[in-house]
């Protein structure tokens, strides 16, 4: 006879959504050509955050919406101008790192055709949570 485990006795305390290759358009770069035409870009996003027993037991209004997310960074994306990949990447980790459950987030956004002879030209970004209580280190003392 098998047996089975039961989640509940040591549930895990952790879970990643990776969001693999979403394509969307955008203008992106500063050449006069790239300020008229959108371009493609091509997003992989990974967000770790607490899970807890409530989301494991199938309760709904307890779980981190992927689609929420991705229906916000999608928004973001295809109705915002960017002069640099590096704005457009924090903006969509900004956006990934929200929800107060996220413990750390990771952005990557490639730019197909970027140069001449690559397939792309990507930026990656990651944001770690501050553990609580954590405060910032002020940069000049009063």
């Amino acid at each position: 006879m098998q047996q089975t485990h039961n989640i509940s006795e040591r549930p895990p305390s952790s879970a990643t959504i990776n969001i693999r290759n979403l394509r969307l358009r955008t203008l992106i770069g500063f050449n006069p050509e790239e300020r008229v035409k959108k371009q493609d870009v091509v997003l992989n996003i990974e967000i770790k955050y607490t899970i807890d027993n409530e989301v494991l037991q199938d309760n709904v209004d307890e779980a981190l919406n992927y689609k929420t997310i991705t229906k916000k960074v999608i928004g973001h994306v295809e109705q915002g101008q960017f002069l640099l990949l590096e704005k457009l990447v924090s903006e969509v980790l900004a956006i990934c790192s929200e929800h107060p459950s996220v413990r750390s987030s990771k952005v990557t956004i490639d730019k197909p055709h970027a140069l001449r002879f690559a397939d792309s030209v990507s930026l990656t970004l990651e944001h770690e949570a501050s553990p609580a209580g954590a405060y910032p280190l002020l940069e000049k003392a009063s």
